[in-house]
């Protein structure tokens, strides 16, 4: 309070110079003493007595308490924040308990299948990145130190919050990328097939192609002839590109996809894949920058 309180002040400091008193075996000073317990008596004394009389005879033991409480909370406030610094959240990595400094949780939410259901609610612990063949999916390489896999959702708010500062890590690390569809919503399951189809016709085309899907309104996700003309404005064969997604081909490798992805866990996206480390939710850059390799 007398961090807050101007008039509170000035009873900190003497609290707290009575505290280091007696932390050195020294007697508090009297006035300060006299006058705190003096004041909370004073308060007690009009609401009951018997509390008056049981702190008057224990002031020293309950002070002692108090003192050690707030010490206590103190500490936990600040373990919460290095937590938050170092993982984005208050209760260690990827929980999604109630932090103070993110109070809607923003950093560890994730857009998950509403057909699930789990007996035990599934954590990062549960997920096996080893079952993913990344040969199947579009990759940028670079020979580099530093390995990146980006499981998302085109259509998903927290993807769509966590994509632009892996984006950004990208710009600044030299890092191997692997990017993961996984449509959470339904209703844009037919852009796997897309997905495998413009990557076929050119890897290095298709990350633009991402990138303005990412960046496109969510409701053209769910227009097929919007990414008709997306690809058009891209400088893709709009018509092989469709005629591609209907064949078996495409149709067979998303399959694959899906089966590996459903083999790795997730259950839910944005899951990302820092070196070893999984983060899910879409923290802040600061978190995921120290899983990189500088």
């Amino acid at each position: 309070m007398g961090i807050f309180s101007a008039s509170h002040r000035q009873l900190a400091k003497e609290a707290f110079a009575c505290v280091l008193r007696r932390i050195t075996f020294r007697p508090c000073n009297v006035s300060f003493q006299e006058k705190a317990k003096g004041k909370i008596l004073g308060w007690l004394l009009r609401k009951s007595p018997f509390l008056a009389k049981f702190f008057n005879k224990y002031f020293e033991v309950l002070s002692w308490i108090f003192f050690v409480l707030m010490m206590g909370s103190f500490a936990y406030g600040a373990y919460g924040a290095y937590n938050f610094y170092i993982y984005g959240s208050c209760n260690g990595p990827n929980s999604s308990g109630f932090c103070v400094f993110d109070p809607a949780g923003s950093s560890n939410k994730a857009s998950t299948l509403d057909t699930k259901c789990y007996l035990n609610k599934p954590t990062e612990k549960d997920l096996d990145f080893s079952k993913l063949d990344l040969k199947d999916f579009p990759q940028r390489l670079n020979g580099a130190s530093n390995n990146i896999i980006f499981v998302g959702c085109y259509a998903c708010d927290y993807t769509r919050k966590a994509y632009p500062i892996i984006k950004n890590l990208l710009s600044k690390y030299n890092s191997n990328f692997t990017f993961v569809h996984f449509p959470v919503k339904a209703e844009t399951t037919y852009l796997l097939n897309y997905d495998y189809c413009v990557y076929k016709e050119s890897p290095d085309k298709y990350w633009q192609y991402q990138s303005t899907l990412f960046n496109l309104d969510k409701y053209l996700l769910i227009d097929e002839p919007a990414i008709g003309n997306v690809l058009k404005e891209l400088g893709f064969n709009a018509d092989k590109i469709k005629k591609c997604v209907l064949g078996s081909e495409a149709k067979s490798a998303t399959a694959k996809r899906l089966d590996e992805i459903g083999n790795v866990g997730i259950y839910g996206t944005p899951t990302i894949w820092i070196n070893g480390k999984i983060f899910v939710g879409p923290k802040p850059e600061r978190v995921y920058r120290r899983a990189l390799v500088k």
